[in-house]
This record gives C-alpha cells, structure tokens and sequence, in this order.
C-alpha cells in the first residue's frame, strides 16, 4: 500500500494515501480495508493529523545503551540496561499531528526534551506470537516525538505529567509499510542543525521482540502503536519557537514547533 495518513480537510477526519504533493482520499480506514476514492486533494490543501487514533498507546522503555548513560550522566541516576523488554502506556490525548504546535504549560521548569523514535502501527487483532511472526500483524511505521519536561518526569511518581501533557507526543507525518525496523536512521534537527542521529539497529531489544513479548500477555488491536525509544543524548533543551524536525528518509519528516505558554 501507499504511504497513508489521516488528514484534516473540510472541516472533517479524513483518511487518504499520499503520493508526491497529492492526497487520495480513502473510503475508511486502511486498517478496515478503506480504499481510494475519486477525489484528489493537494496536501497543502489540507492538514495533517496524527495517522491514527489508537486503542492503546504502548511505549518502550530504556531500549538504547547511549541514551543510558547519556541519562545516567545527565541526571546523576544509574539506571542499567535493561534484563528483559519492558512496556509502558502513554495517554491517547497526548497525540498531536505533523506541523501542530507543541503546548507547554506555564509552569513546566524544564529542561524540555525531544526523543525521536520509530513508532509501530498494528493492523490486526493479535495475540500469542512468536519473534518470528510477531511482525506480521504491523501494518507500518511512523516517527514520534515523545517530548519529556524532565522535572516533572523525575518529581512525579507516574510520570503522567512529564510525558502525558496535552501535544506532548506528536506522531506521523504518514504510515509507511515495506520496511526494515531495524535499519532505519533516524535524525532529529532544532531550527534546521542536527542534534541527533541514530540507527535503530542499536535497540536493545528488536521490534519483533517487543511485539512478540507483548502479545503473551496483551491482545494487540488493529490501530495500537508502539513507539520504540531513542538513542543518544536529547539537547539541546527545547525552548519557546523552536522548530523540531524528525526525520527518516523512508517515512518523511515530522515537524513541530514549542509554543511555551506563560
């Protein structure tokens, strides 16, 4: 399939796939077996949003060794790699889409970080897989930006704040299918200067693993992603009117600007 993405146009949700400048809309989801439609739309004629809406919204834990230590140093912890794959949740409000802006509240202290991840998007009702199989219910790939305000991440017990602010996940800018999750670079520019690139070879623990893992004890539904950790240090610290771009060259480029209120 085409790349697709979910896209404000009309004033409504729609589906549609993507090639080049152009967007096709789609009669549903794809993920419900949406197909093309007639109607053809400019995509600067309408507004992206974040590809999916899911049921559940998984995110990796500590899933790369240079971002362990990076932290470690960072933030004076001693936090270690870790023994098995381990999973968390982030809250489905915390989406935004591609060019939206990023809202911190007035009272956040920071430091503000970006992480740019690879992110799974399942297409099908799954359950009991082994690593083998286990990526055969993802339907593609997209970017994530899982923006933490470290001060509330360390002060909170949840970490519901400090990752579960409203627009603090940005996800998209589309979904691609047909590609390597274990090979894909992803880079991370502020206001257009390289502040970060990874391979996504150096997960601790594959894709395939964390799906296969996840499935012996949670149905994985058509719709839920999974979004995979970064590499490496996150700073620059974000500031009001910085420009954070997520790209791969396989997915595209996911951009957001901070808008810190206050």
């Amino acid at each position: 399939m085409k790349p697709w993405c979910r896209i404000d146009w009309g004033g409504r949700p729609h589906y549609a796939e993507l090639q080049g400048e152009m967007l096709t809309i789609l009669d549903g989801c794809p993920l419900e077996g949406g197909k093309p439609t007639a109607t053809n739309v400019a995509r600067s004629e309408a507004r992206l949003l974040e590809p999916v809406v899911p049921p559940n919204f998984y995110a990796a834990g500590l899933n790369f060794r240079d971002h362990i230590d990076w932290a470690n140093r960072e933030f004076n912890k001693s936090m270690g790699v870790p023994s098995q794959a381990d999973i968390g949740q982030r809250s489905v409000a915390a989406l935004t889409g591609h060019d939206s802006d990023i809202i911190v509240p007035a009272d956040a202290k920071g430091p503000l970080h970006f992480e740019g991840e690879l992110v799974a998007v399942i297409g099908r009702r799954a359950k009991h897989l082994s690593e083998t199989e286990a990526l055969s219910c993802v339907a593609g790939y997209t970017l994530g930006n899982d923006v933490s305000e470290r001060n509330w991440q360390f002060d909170d017990r949840t970490m519901w704040r400090g990752k579960n602010t409203d627009t603090f996940k940005p996800m998209g800018p589309v979904v691609v299918s047909g590609i390597d999750p274990m090979n894909q670079d992803i880079e991370v520019r502020i206001n257009g200067k390289t502040a970060s690139v990874y391979n996504t070879s150096k997960m601790v623990f594959s894709v395939a693993h964390y799906v296969s893992r996840m499935s012996q004890y949670v149905t994985l539904h058509p719709g839920d992603v999974i979004w995979f950790g970064c590499d490496g240090p996150t700073v620059p610290a974000l500031k009001d009117g910085d420009v954070v771009e997520v790209i791969c060259s396989a997915i595209g480029t996911l951009r957001n600007r901070i808008r810190w209120l206050g």
